[in-house]
């Protein structure tokens, strides 16, 4: 049996960069207000017609795939996390083998949002602990920013997201010592309305009937989240899911060396390391900069903090995540 160690590292992000100040412009909102409830000062948005979730995906991916030193025909298999694909169908993964011209390889999408890249990075750890694959692309990509109720009625949700892709190339390692030791994933499905775009939806309304009432105050295609309730709910499950990643590996709070929580709010990050007792050295936040881009967060603060030299060889890293679904997970990795 194999483990599975990330090799190669790389992300992209849109160049416009939208700032508080440029939100109170569109709705009733301030730079205090929004500091004050997310940590959030700026976020990026793609221009129009200048990026989609599949193409900023690809760009992160061949950053990636350079720092892994291998050929893209070397990937196996391809793990594609989003919450807001290009298509309603095909999914993204099949766009990126296109884009990049791999080999007519496997592409998996996992819609599991705020938790995806963590669901994607255990999907392809076991797909290589196996023997199934040696190279695995896994990818989180979002586009928030066409999406969103740019108006006071939105704004609870609106100046929390922002657009932009992360990648990971996860390659077969021989020492059981090294790479990703253990994932953990959970779910909570009473709660899934609590946070969640519900239309289209085939289960209530279709596009035959959206069109048909073509109602602009219908609200369905806005994220709508309970935003207390969240707050509550992922605070527990992070301090739940890290916990129990450490005990499977015998490890404790003090082994971790670098925290990557998902960028949900700097409150919710703030918390649990205050609760873990880790230094500002131990947990890398970037929501400051980025705001919430969901499956494309951890991926995008994990190559950062690399790339700052924060992550070095031998150090335990914990990837924990908590979003709409519920759904919640964690990775150790022994870098």
């Amino acid at each position: 049996m194999y483990n599975s160690k990330i090799t190669g590292l790389g992300f992209y992000v849109p160049e416009q960069v939208v700032t508080n100040e440029d939100l109170s412009k569109k709705m009733d909102t301030s730079d205090a207000w929004i500091r004050e409830r997310t940590g959030i000062e700026s976020r990026r948005h793609v221009v129009p017609g200048e990026d989609t979730t599949t193409s900023m995906g690809v760009k992160a991916a061949r950053i990636a795939i350079e720092r892994a030193g291998i050929d893209k025909d070397e990937i196996d298999f391809i793990v594609f996390a989003t919450l807001s694909p290009d298509y309603y169908f095909p999914g993204p993964g099949v766009l990126v083998q296109r884009d990049l011209g791999l080999r007519t390889v496997g592409a998996l999408d996992v819609r599991n949002q705020c938790s995806g890249f963590v669901y994607a990075v255990s999907v392809a750890d076991q797909y290589i602990k196996s023997g199934m694959y040696r190279n695995v692309l896994v990818i989180g990509s979002e586009l928030h920013s066409k999406g969103l109720d740019m108006t006071t009625r939105g704004r609870g949700v609106s100046v929390i997201f922002g657009d932009g892709a992360g990648a990971a190339i996860l390659s077969r390692e021989t020492d059981p010592k090294k790479g990703i030791l253990s994932t953990h994933l959970h779910s909570e499905g009473q709660h899934a309305e609590e946070l969640a775009v519900t239309a289209p939806g085939m289960g209530k309304r279709w596009v035959t009937d959206i069109l048909a009432d073509a109602d602009p105050e219908d609200t369905s295609f806005y994220p709508y989240m309970n935003g207390q309730f969240v707050f509550k709910n992922a605070v527990v499950r992070f301090s739940e899911v890290i916990r129990e990643g450490l005990a499977a590996n015998g490890l404790e709070t003090a082994d971790i060396d670098m925290l990557i929580p998902h960028q949900a709010n700097l409150r919710i990050s703030q918390f649990i390391q205050q609760k873990f007792g880790l230094s500002d050295e131990q947990v890398y936040n970037n929501i400051m900069r980025y705001g919430n881009t969901t499956a494309a967060s951890i991926p995008i603060a994990l190559t950062e903090a690399w790339e700052a030299g924060r992550i070095r060889e031998g150090d335990l890293v914990v990837l924990a995540a908590f979003g709409s679904g519920f759904t919640w997970g964690s990775a150790i990795i022994r870098w």
